[in-house]
C-alpha cells in the first residue's frame, strides 16, 4: 500500500485490517498489564491527561525532572518486550535495518487530548516515529519544524498508521481530540496510540 502525504508525514490508512488490530490490542493488554499505564507529571507539576506505559529497551516517562527515556520503569524493574505484532508493522513501513528501542503506548479516555510537541527526545533523528491508532478516532494536527507554522488536522482512524520521517520527522504534532465511542475496538472506548521510536545512536 502506498503512503497519501499529509503535512510531509506518510499516512497509511487502514493498514491494519481487524484481525491484526485485535492481535496487536492483545499482546500489549499483556504489556499494560506488566507495566500499568500512569498519567505522569509535566515539569510543572501537572498531570497529562494522557495515561502512558512504555515495552523496549528503554521508555518513556515524565516528572518534575523533565521528559526523558530511562532504562526501567519509575519502580525500577524493566519495560517489557515490544511485542512481535508490533515490531511487524515497523517491519513493514520502514524495514529490518534497525528496529526500534521503544514503544510508548498511550491511552486516551473520553475528553484526553495532547497538544502540539516534537518528539526530539530520541539520540537519532535519522530513523522515523511511526504511529499506530488502535480504537477511537482521533483528530491529530501537524504543523512544521517551529511551533508558530501552519498547521492542519486529520481524523485518524483505528488501522491508521502514521510515519513521520524525513522533513516531518520533528514536525509539532498532537491530538485536538478524540470522538469518543467511534470503535468497538477497545472494551469501554477509548483509543490506544502506539509510537515506535528508535532512540539509541547505533
Amino acid at each position: 500500500m502506498k503512503p497519501v502525504k499529509f503535512q510531509g508525514a506518510d499516512l497509511y490508512p487502514a493498514l491494519l485490517d481487524e484481525a491484526a488490530q485485535k492481535e496487536i490490542v492483545a499482546d500489549i493488554r499483556a504489556v499494560t498489564e506488566a507495566a500499568p499505564p500512569q498519567r505522569f507529571e509535566t515539569r510543572r507539576g501537572r498531570r497529562l491527561s494522557v495515561a502512558m506505559t512504555s515495552a523496549g529497551r528503554v521508555g518513556w516517562i515524565s516528572d518534575r525532572a523533565g521528559y526523558r527515556y530511562a532504562p526501567t520503569r519509575p519502580d525500577g524493574r524493566p519495560w517489557p518486550e515490544i511485542p512481535d505484532s508490533v515490531l511487524a508493522v515497523w517491519r513493514r513501513v520502514v524495514g529490518e535495518d534497525r528496529l526500534p528501542d521503544s514503544c510508548l503506548v498511550n491511552f486516551y479516555a473520553e475528553g484526553a487530548r495532547m497538544g502540539l510537541h516534537q518528539d526530539r527526545d530520541e539520540g537519532d533523528f535519522s530513523w522515523p516515529v511511526v504511529s499506530i491508532s488502535l480504537g477511537d478516532d482521533a483528530l491529530f494536527r501537524v504543523g512544521g519544524v517551529e511551533r508558530p507554522a501552519p498547521s492542519r488536522s486529520v481524523w485518524l482512524r483505528s488501522g491508521d498508521v502514521v510515519v513521520l520521517g524525513g522533513a516531518s520527522r520533528l514536525a509539532f504534532h498532537g491530538i485536538d481530540r478524540i470522538r469518543f465511542g467511534s470503535s468497538r475496538l477497545l472494551e469501554g472506548g477509548g483509543r490506544l496510540n502506539l509510537t515506535l521510536r528508535v532512540v539509541e545512536r547505533a
